[in-house]
């Protein structure tokens, strides 16, 4: 990973590291707002709508119906953010171009639906899944470490955020390597040419057999899974730790067995 930075710096300038840095965040501060309020959002009315024994016996099957339902809004206004992201990297004559440029330029040569959501099916293979897996390893992983700490879950807000962060971490890395396969074709089916004529699935098809299935699972995995360990800890510690400040109690399942 450090090589890799250091080929960029030596062949483009420091620069070059920030490019995209504008859709990227944009893109992502949105797609947040929407995925991890999405999820509280329908994870507790699910909960609700199952009533307490049964939202406890399959909070497996709702965290996951939750984060998916949440993750597919969210990457309706991701999409064009990234589209905008990755034809800025590739793209040197796009790099120049500020957000709003970039954007109408796509638009200008391949229309909205082209433009940016060529790659939102491949971005829904890649994002639910991964949004799955962060969510629901994150609350199992959040759990099993409440046990051993503390069942009752009476913690300093320090011991609650070195857990937020811990079970974070978990999350990320697993999000990452079973996304890491489609992240890589989005990141190859958003670029101009790739993958031939034909619709999305044809190209999809052509990518990953060029790339290989060895090469599509693992060229790149360790970065990733350090960002993406990294990034999760950090959302999950932010996110954790700004529902106290605003008055709102985090939702957590619980056995309404063990209550009697």
């Amino acid at each position: 990973m450090l090589g890799g930075f250091r080929q960029v710096i030596a062949a483009e300038g420091v620069g070059a590291l920030a490019t995209g840095l504008g859709p990227t965040a944009g893109g992502y501060f949105v797609q947040g707002w929407f995925k991890f309020g999405g999820f509280e959002f329908l994870k507790v009315s699910l909960a609700k709508s199952y009533g307490d024994q049964a939202a406890w016996d399959k909070r497996f099957m709702l965290n996951s119906m939750s984060a998916a339902g949440a993750e597919f809004v969210a990457d309706i206004f991701l999409c064009p953010f990234e589209a905008t992201r990755i034809r800025q990297v590739s793209d040197p004559a796009m790099a120049k171009l500020s957000l709003p440029g970039a954007a109408q330029a796509i638009v200008a040569q391949n229309g909205l639906i082209a433009g940016f959501y060529s790659g939102f099916i491949p971005m829904l293979f890649k994002q639910i899944p991964y949004t799955i897996a962060k969510f629901v390893v994150q609350d199992f992983a959040a759990e099993a470490i409440y046990q051993v700490v503390a069942p009752k879950r009476d913690v300093s807000g320090t011991t609650k955020f070195g857990i937020s962060l811990t079970s974070g971490v978990i999350a990320g890395v697993t999000a990452a390597i079973i996304s890491h396969p489609a992240d890589t074709l989005l990141s190859k089916i958003n670029k101009a040419g790739e993958g031939g004529e034909g619709n999305m699935f044809v190209r999809m098809g052509r990518i990953a057999s060029s790339i290989g299935i060895k090469n599509l699972c693992l060229v790149g995995l360790p970065a990733r899974c350090v960002m993406i360990g990294g990034i999760t800890a950090g959302q999950f510690g932010i996110f954790d730790s700004m529902l106290p400040a605003l008055g709102v109690e985090k939702f957590h399942w619980h056995n309404p067995a063990s209550h009697h």
